[in-house]
């Protein structure tokens, strides 16, 4: 068993806060950080939402126990305050590197010298972090699947400088909240997941965005000839439009057009994804 007990998690968005929730429903006491009250008060509905989700979905969640979880996360607005006492902050906050640099940079004068900082950042590496939390060895990625009570794959990825302990203590710490950890050898932008999704997902956008065919069509013949559950543009509403937008619009010249292509015709008109109720598909309330 981990010396961690008290959790951080940098950001409440769609998988913020499950990874929140999910700490919070294995017995640690999490504190879900984001940068102002409207933020939280969307928190606060997605963790509504999980405790019925939890209930219709998780074995041994009914009976209370998804609503007890509740009583194991608190909310904050004050980065200073979120991770005072925190062993461990997990940053879920936007793929932009410049973000994440500052933020580290904040959190390596506000968190206790003992707090393990990870990223769940999906496609930046974790080296291109590591000298703004000011303790490289105790930084290192950790990363998961959205959806993560059923999905429940931890990536767990060092750089050069990350002490080995540590290492062991996030492949541990995964175990302990119901995650099966992926140790991730050697430091690979995408990690094992993205990897194989990222490329996927952008071939299907540039399918529709050439013309070449709809989304839904990529989807039937993707789900067709390979007996997978779901179409990358059904992978696209779950993620969320806006987290493969900033990846792609921070990408070369034909990512960019990617990016603008997804903003223009979906972004733009509020067509997030299922948390918005419309993305490539409509979806009821």
């Amino acid at each position: 068993m981990t010396d961690i007990r008290k959790v951080t998690v940098l950001g409440t968005g769609v998988l913020g806060a499950q990874i929140a929730f999910q700490t919070a429903y294995s017995g640690f006491d999490v504190t879900a950080y984001d940068i102002n009250e409207a933020a939280l008060e969307k928190a606060r509905k997605r963790f509504a939402g999980l405790v019925e989700t939890y209930t219709k979905e998780v074995p041994g969640a009914a009976g209370g126990k998804a609503e007890a979880t509740l009583s194991r996360l608190s909310l904050s607005a004050d980065l200073a305050e979120a991770v005072a006492d925190a062993d461990l902050v997990i940053e879920a906050i936007p793929e932009v590197l410049s973000l994440k640099q500052e933020t580290y940079a904040k959190l390596g004068e506000f968190a206790p010298q003992k707090t393990i900082f990870a990223t769940n950042s999906s496609t930046l590496l974790p080296s291109a972090m590591k000298d703004s939390t000011g303790r490289p060895d105790r930084f290192l990625a950790l990363h998961f699947a959205n959806s993560i009570w059923k999905f429940n794959t931890a990536e767990v990825m060092g750089t050069a400088d990350t002490d080995p302990a540590v290492f062991d203590t996030l492949v541990e710490f995964a175990g302990e909240i119901g995650m099966v950890p992926i140790p991730v050898r050697k430091e690979k932008a995408g990690y094992v997941l993205n990897s194989l999704l990222v490329p996927l997902l952008n071939a299907a956008a540039e399918l529709a965005a050439g013309g070449y065919a709809e989304p839904h069509d990529v989807d039937r013949v993707w789900r067709i000839a390979t007996g997978a559950p779901m179409g990358p543009f059904q992978i696209y509403d779950i993620i969320g439009l806006t987290t493969p937008y900033n990846i792609l619009s921070h990408g070369n010249e034909h990512h960019q057009k990617l990016a603008a292509w997804l903003k223009e015709n979906y972004i733009d008109k509020g067509k997030l994804g299922i948390a918005t109720g419309e993305g490539f598909y409509t979806y009821k309330g």
